[in-house]
């Protein structure tokens, strides 16, 4: 009997100490999920990789840990272990379901939206009504799209705020879908929300900032990081987000641009020290010292990546980048006709951009100021796939053209400015329109052409025509269409521009017809030129008004004694 109540003791301790002991280890799966998830936060992504990889390994059927690693690899554009980390999550026996919402992410990336809803729907099948989770993943994979879809990511989000709108990462989820939306005011209430609700996360917080950067509050967003700072001086992503800040400061700021563009590197290097020096990490401060232009540190930064992975296609983007600002040319070429040449790379405007300018550049023989015409053709057609892929690429044109104005290479020139003008917000949009007129315009004069081009001078006319239309004022437009329309032999306006010329450069004064005294000469003698076969009293008023100014003209001269018989 006494034996008996012993076993039944040992028995029951066993029990509690087994009920303890798996209590415990769920607790400490539990722990280590939560601090994969702050490492990911803070953007330390080999480390929470490590993670995750461990409790995977201690616990194969732990399908939130593979639903994570996934996400990771998405975020490192590496989609066939982030879909082999989904499909073993399939087969777990905790969250499993979750891993449906990083394949629909896949399928998004792919344009196949029915694939991704069935995933989604998959996800979702037998929700608690309380839960807010798989529904806050799949707002998260509408934002992590290569395709953002914002309105669709509020969408599903709705859900979630019918399930728990107190929820903080719910809070969260809303802020970035807001944000991404452009709705400054509604991301900005969530984002106080969130934080409020659950003050660890921190990135709300600082997403606060990030608003007023966007508003170009400069002052107040730094300000705001400091505050994140005070809170967290270990939380990496703030510094990149000071380094954005700093340099969007700097290019509205031109006089401290110099002393901002270092500050953002100061605290882009304090960024990498707080993440962990990945290749993601040192990618992204590649793209960084893109924007920031400099490009000697960014071939510092890409031969760094080659020695960390010899193999990823991408480190040849910064590589050819690099190559080409620097001034290798056959590196930059080479680089990128690689790393384009390979169709499972993720091509982006710049890209093109780069092949492009690094074939202009290979195509110009500055010696002999000729250019090879197949290689620069091959130049202008991968800007034109630039240019089609993100209109903004235009903004890089104009030093380019211009280069080759100066070397009168006309015909290049135009063809690059022809480019450029297809952006009519572009800040250099009229410059490049007035270049472009009068690239074709000294193409058309040059001393091999037997007969002028009127298709490329119709062209320079309506070019110099959109300047006039847009800055009225800019005499030299005016000039440049009537000897256009002149090369036209376009009768009419060749009067008619040349007098809008001298009209408008007569009302800014007599200190600027004084100046410009030998076009008023060319403008009087080709108006009356113009005139000579259908109004010779016309003809005879604008040659003596060129011997007003120029006595000794021979051209106005012998043109009246010709007109006298």
């Amino acid at each position: 009997m006494i034996k008996s109540k012993i076993n039944y003791i040992t028995m029951n301790k066993f029990k509690i100490l087994s009920f303890v002991l798996l209590a415990s280890i769920s607790v400490s799966k539990a722990q280590d999920i939560e601090q994969a998830k702050k490492a990911i936060d803070g953007e330390q992504y080999e480390k929470a990789k490590s993670m995750l990889k461990s409790l995977i390994q201690a616990k194969p059927g732990n399908g939130k840990a593979t639903f994570l690693l996934g996400n990771i690899y998405l975020k490192q554009n590496i989609e066939d272990s982030a879909k082999l980390y989904f499909q073993k999550g399939l087969s777990g026996n905790e969250s499993a379901k979750l891993n449906y919402i990083g394949l629909g992410q896949i399928d998004l990336d792919h344009n196949n939206a029915a694939a991704a809803q069935s995933n989604f729907l998959s996800a979702t099948k037998d929700v608690k009504k309380k839960d807010t989770e798989e529904y806050v993943y799949i707002a998260k994979a509408y934002l992590n799209a290569d395709k953002p879809d914002f309105k669709a990511a509020l969408a599903i989000l709705d859900k979630a705020k019918a399930a728990n709108s107190a929820d903080a990462n719910v809070q969260m989820a809303l802020g970035d879908s807001f944000y991404g939306d452009k709705n400054q005011n509604e991301a900005y209430a969530a984002y106080r929300n969130a934080y409020q609700t659950d003050s660890s996360l921190i990135r709300a917080k600082m997403q606060l900032g990030v608003l007023l950067k966007g508003a170009k509050a400069y002052t107040e967003a730094v300000k705001a990081y400091d505050n994140v700072i005070a809170t967290n001086p270990n939380y990496g992503p703030v510094y990149r987000e000071l380094a954005e800040t700093y340099y969007y400061w700097g290019n509205n700021e031109p006089k401290k641009y110099n002393e901002y563009i270092q500050k953002s590197l100061g605290y882009y290097e304090k960024y990498m020290s707080l993440t962990d020096y990945s290749l993601t990490s040192r990618m992204r401060h590649a793209d960084f010292l893109i924007l920031a232009k400099d490009y000697k540190a960014l071939e510092v930064e890409a031969n760094k990546m080659k020695e960390l992975d010899k193999v990823n296609p991408r480190i040849l983007r910064y590589l050819g980048y690099s190559a080409y600002e620097n001034g290798n040319t056959d590196v930059a070429l080479k680089s990128l006709q690689d790393f384009i040449g390979n169709p499972s790379n993720k091509i982006i405007a710049r890209d093109y951009m780069y092949l492009g300018l690094a074939k202009l550049r290979k195509s110009n023989n500055t010696e002999t100021k000729t250019a090879d015409a197949v290689i620069f053709a091959e130049g202008v057609a991968d800007i034109r796939k630039s240019v089609e892929m993100e209109i903004t690429m235009t903004n890089d044109l104009s030093e380019v053209g211009k280069k080759f104005y100066e070397q009168k290479l006309f015909k290049e020139a135009a063809a690059i400015y022809e480019i450029a003008t297809t952006n009519v917000t572009s800040k250099n949009y009229l410059l490049d329109n007035f270049y472009l007129g009068n690239s074709l315009y000294y193409d058309n004069t040059r001393k091999d052409v037997v007969k002028p081009d009127p298709v490329a001078l119709q062209k320079a006319d309506a070019a110099f025509g959109k300047v006039i239309e847009a800055s009225p004022t800019t005499q030299d437009a005016y000039i440049f269409r009537a000897r256009a329309n002149r090369l036209l032999e376009n009768e009419t306006m060749i009067i008619k521009y040349y007098e809008d010329y001298l009209r408008v450069v007569t009302e800014k004064g007599e200190e600027e017809v004084t100046k410009n005294k030998a076009k008023f000469i060319e403008s009087y003698n080709n108006i009356a030129a113009s005139y000579a076969n259908t109004d010779q009293a016309k003809a005879r008023e604008y040659f003596n008004k060129t011997l007003a100014l120029d006595p000794g003209n021979q051209y106005a001269t012998d043109s009246l004694k010709t007109l006298k018989r």
